[in-house]
């Protein structure tokens, strides 16, 4: 039989709901007190030996009759939930085994329901850490096994505590799983397993460390085997005291300084030698240099050559392999490849979270024309804004977990950003932004293109007096658009818009209530606008006619301002727009 590795565990869980407090229980440590806003702001490895389980355990598995094979468990906490979806490998998901860590008073949360969901996707066995439970009322810590101590509770506490695990198992249910606490739990591969614990007292630790190890070795021995490939996934790039490495995983085979390694692109694959390796220290958080290093292990490798490396992508060991390797290399990125005709632009912060993304997007039947890796550039606005004239329901960059290039105008471009760190949250922001935008373009198009809009004349801000006149407005209602012809208050024609600018920024159009700086060619500001208050959109009666029509599609300001134009127009001529 071949040697075994480490199982692979992540921790992952709702923000504040004690991932990396669990941790530190579980190595001794207090990261948690070091971390900005107690919130885990990168990933971090956990090497736990056979030896501190076993100490960890106690009597549990000598009871069960578990003789423990494998050398110990390699833990990753993530920041978030994010970092969950980097943690992948060609056929699915690297982690071996998932932890989801949920406080039990507060159940489901968005980012737990997520990573459910991611679960699901790649069919990650895992199991529950209903945490916090040292927070149920009259809750007592006991000596004795964690069984024996929910057994050994107060009526309110019991009580308490059984209606909070109840709740949780039929939300769970909702997700599609069903659970059962680990002591009554006959088929692990049917129901999923709830430890109760504490990260604060420390209570239900030995049971989740004693149920993992159980369940790894009954289900997971053959996936476990080292083969002699050396295969490893690129998590972050990270720079240091002028000093640049990658921060991976090494899930199988073992890994040499001066070994040639192939690391997947959307192109050819990348070719470095290793100048370096770094390994992570057993329950510590440093990290010692090496000759070789054996899977599984968090590792850092300097290369010689980093040049175009992303994070959540596959490398492996080169061996006169180099034509297999990238065929199994494209195939790995075909699904970020695999675009549609017409569609929106997606940029996520690594391969992982962008096939996560790209799977839940296409689930809900949206389709994407191009994606990328890294922040949201110019060329990814100018592709959003090609779709304006295509379809402006497109004319979207989404943004899983990056930012905006520095130096960027978004709103120069004309087209919509939606970032968020929650996938779910981002696609229900995006299908919240179609149903608007829909109903707007449904407008326009109902109403020929044409806009009503008032905007007061703000006399103080007169930056230019003519050739041509720029000076400040303030939108009084609804919407003024470049291009669009306007009039004073006697019906006169004044000139059409040349230019908007919104806080130092050009924009195409600005909304109600709203100050902005508006270019008027061939105006000259003194000598035309001093004595006006307002002006409007000029509309054709044809258009009133059309607004009438619609004018449930209107906002109260708009079928003011609609009526205030019929009025300017009708003292000209009698019965326009009737």
């Amino acid at each position: 039989m071949n040697k075994i590795r480490a199982p692979i565990i992540t921790v992952c869980g709702h923000v504040d709901h004690g991932k990396t407090s669990l941790l530190d229980v579980i190595r001794g440590s207090n990261i948690q007190e070091n971390e900005a806003g107690n919130i885990t702001q990168k990933i971090s490895f956990s090497i736990i030996s056979k030896e501190n389980i076993e100490q960890r355990t106690g009597n549990l598995l000598i009871k069960s009759g578990i003789n423990l094979k494998i050398p110990g468990f390699l833990f990753i906490d993530t920041p978030g939930h994010a970092a969950f979806t980097n943690l992948r490998k060609r056929g699915g998901s690297l982690a071996d085994l998932a932890i989801l860590v949920v406080s039990i008073k507060e159940g489901i949360k968005p980012q737990t329901a997520e990573v459910l969901q991611i679960l699901k996707t790649y069919k990650t066995p895992f199991l529950i850490a209903l945490n916090k439970i040292d927070s149920i009322s009259s809750w007592q810590k006991h000596n004795t096994e964690l069984k024996e101590s929910i057994e050994s509770q107060t009526i309110s506490a019991s009580e308490e505590f059984q209606e909070a695990l109840l709740t949780f198992q039929g939300n769970l249910r909702e997700h599609g799983f069903d659970s059962d606490l680990y002591y009554e739990v006959s088929d692990f591969s049917k129901k999923i397993t709830i430890v109760p614990c504490s990260a604060r007292t420390g209570e239900g630790i030995p049971e989740l460390l004693f149920v993992l190890a159980g369940l790894c070795q009954k289900f997971l021995k053959q996936r476990l085997e080292i083969s002699e490939e050396a295969k490893g996934v690129i998590l972050e790039i990270k720079k240091e005291k002028s000093m640049d490495y990658v921060e991976a995983i090494l899930y199988d085979g073992h890994l040499n300084v001066g070994d040639e390694i192939a690391i997947a692109s959307f192109g050819e694959p990348i070719i470095s030698k290793i100048r370096a390796l770094e390994e992570i220290e057993q329950l510590s958080f440093k990290y010692k240099g090496v000759k070789s290093v054996i899977a599984a292990s968090g590792i850092r490798i300097h290369l010689a050559n980093k040049e175009g490396v992303l994070p959540g992508m596959l490398f492996q060991k080169l061996n006169n392999n180099l034509a297999e390797l990238k065929k199994a290399f494209k195939k790995e990125v075909s699904g970020a490849l695999d675009l549609d005709k017409q569609g929106l632009i997606v940029k996520a912060d690594s391969l992982g979270s962008l096939d996560a993304l790209m799977r839940l997007l296409r689930q809900e039947n949206i389709r994407i024309v191009k994606t990328g890796i890294g922040p949201i550039g110019k060329g990814d606005l100018i592709s959003a804004k090609a779709n304006l004239d295509i379809d402006p329901l497109n004319a979207i960059v989404l943004g899983f977990n990056v930012d905006i290039e520095e130096g960027i105008n978004v709103g120069a471009q004309g087209v919509k950003v939606l970032m968020n760190d929650v996938i779910y949250k981002l696609i229900e922001d995006l299908q919240k932004w179609k149903k608007n935008r829909q109903g707007e373009i449904e407008k326009e198009r109902m109403l020929g293109l044409a806009s009503i809009c008032k905007m007061e004349i703000l006399f103080e801000y007169v930056f230019r007096n003519s050739n041509p006149a720029i000076f400040g407005v303030r939108v009084a209602g609804g919407k003024l658009k470049v291009g669009q012809k306007l009039i004073d208050d006697k019906g006169d024609e004044v000139a059409r818009v040349k230019s908007l600018q919104h806080e130092k920024e050009s924009v195409s159009e600005v909304k109600e209530g709203q100050e902005l700086a508006m270019s008027l060619p061939g105006v000259n500001f003194q000598r035309r606008l001093m004595g006006l208050k307002y002006l409007y959109s000029e509309i054709s009666a044809r258009q009133f006619k059309e607004f009438k029509k619609n004018k449930d599609l209107l906002s109260f300001s708009e079928l003011k301002i609609l009526q205030e134009i019929a009025v300017i127009k009708r003292r000209t001529e009698e019965g326009w727009g009737i």
